[in-house]
């Protein structure tokens, strides 16, 4: 069918209609006239495929990646840098608008390099015959790939040499790698998942070990998780070298253990810490979802007391060596208001959290609004949720002040915001 996109939406499709039903067609531009290929209908919408570009956008521009367009992993790279910018900026407004929210301030997007920015990679193991790579898109066949665009150098450096001198150490037990740099690229962890139990694990990962220490110089440690049978985390088995990195954002160093999380993108670390900290001080600040202290670190310069809340095992490790003298809670955000809530204690100067996909959600967003933190600052990393979220805590008198949109994860649809908000 022909079809004219109107715009692009959260997941990183077009979107087009046709006789009243919504068609959604990746790899497309707004204003772009094609001919698509239904593959999946439903009563309301269809899924579709780019046949044919009959009228392309002005800001179509040639892919990075050689793998553009098989890879699962980017979804934008047909696009300008700056038509990126402006379709995430309309999805996010749009997101907002649909949760009714009025009042919704100019958007000010924060961005950098749109390449070589990620300090991780994950990749997936093809054990014969050997290759490391990403999956195909919508599936869980293996892409073996040479070269991440959106990588960090050290990272394909490394990727490089795994392929070509690891394939024995690696082949017979592996199932997925994943590889993490310090800002400079000079040091490096390297993570091996496996579903061999944890003493197999050990053994292999020794033989790795001597292996990796000879053929990646810039590695300081390696680690084996065993994965679950079903639902679950994975279980770190072994390492060998160093168990962490040192990591430094913002004028501050950070451990980094295995198995901890830490935001990906290299060049936009310290804009992001800058946002959400600088310019706020006082007696008590809370960092909800914490992580290993990224904020709560560059707080306690400013704050007499910060508390902390995490509930990741690795990260709450992490965060006590990240935040001393400052107090760490290791229960979950919900755990953490309602037990603020039963117990009435000192009301914080400012909040900031920092949660997962799923969001703050309604009932720790209620919670939290009873607390009358002057002011909260919340990052979000889904526009949905985070829609969600604003909403519950708009309707209790906060109000939306300031909006950044922070590309973190420039080429693909994902959306990175920081809400400013305050009593009214």
């Amino acid at each position: 069918m022909k079809l004219e996109i109107e715009k692009a939406i959260y997941g990183g499709a077009g979107l087009a209609r046709h006789e009243g039903k919504a068609i959604f067609v990746p790899f497309t531009l707004p204003g772009e006239v094609i001919e698509a290929e239904v593959k999946h209908s439903k009563s309301s919408y269809a899924e579709a495929r780019l046949a044919q570009i009959l009228t392309p956008s002005p800001q179509r521009v040639q892919p990075a990646c050689q793998h553009y367009g098989v890879c699962g992993g980017c979804h934008y790279q047909h696009a300008s840098y700056e038509e990126q910018v402006r379709m995430k900026t309309a999805i996010l407004r749009e997101s907002l608008q649909r949760a009714r929210m009025v009042d919704i301030p100019e958007i000010e997007a924060i961005i950098a390099a749109p390449l070589g920015y990620r300090n991780r990679i994950r990749l997936h193991i093809q054990q014969i015959p050997f290759a490391l790579g990403y999956l195909h898109g919508r599936s869980h066949k293996l892409l073996p790939i040479r070269e991440c665009p959106i990588a960090d150098p050290s990272l394909n450096h490394a990727m490089h040499t795994l392929q070509d001198e690891c394939a024995p150490q690696l082949s017979s037990w592996a199932c997925e790698i994943e590889i993490f740099s310090d800002p400079s690229g000079g040091k490096l962890l390297i993570s091996i998942f496996t579903h061999s139990d944890a003493s197999a694990a050990a053994r292999k990962l020794n033989d790795l070990w001597r292996t990796l220490q000879a053929a990646v110089p810039t590695v300081a440690g390696c680690a084996a998780f065993t994965l679950p049978k079903g639902k679950g985390f994975p279980t770190l088995a072994a390492h060998a070298g160093a168990n962490h990195l040192v990591y430094t954002a913002a004028g501050e160093p950070y451990c980094v253990s295995f198995g901890s999380f830490f935001q990906v993108n290299h060049f936009l670390i310290d804009h992001m810490v800058a946002e959400v900290c600088n310019h706020h001080g006082g007696a008590l600040a809370w960092d909800l979802f914490a992580g290993v202290g990224l904020f709560a670190r560059q707080l306690a310069r400013t704050f007499s007391q910060v508390v902390a809340v995490e509930a990741a095992p690795a990260s709450v490790t992490d965060l006590r060596t990240n935040l001393p003298n400052q107090r760490v809670l290791a229960k979950t955000t919900l755990q953490f208001l309602q037990n603020a809530a039963n117990r009435p204690a000192a009301t914080p100067d400012y909040v900031v959290l920092d949660p997962p996909r799923a969001g703050l959600g309604t009932q720790a967003a209620e919670l939290l609004a009873n607390i009358r933190a002057p002011q909260v600052t919340y990052v979000s990393c889904d526009p949905a949720t985070l829609s969600r979220d604003l909403s519950s805590l708009l309707k209790s008198g906060y109000r939306l002040r300031k909006l950044q949109l922070i590309d973190l994860f420039p080429q693909t649809f994902h959306l990175e915001t920081i809400a400013h908000l305050s009593l009214a």
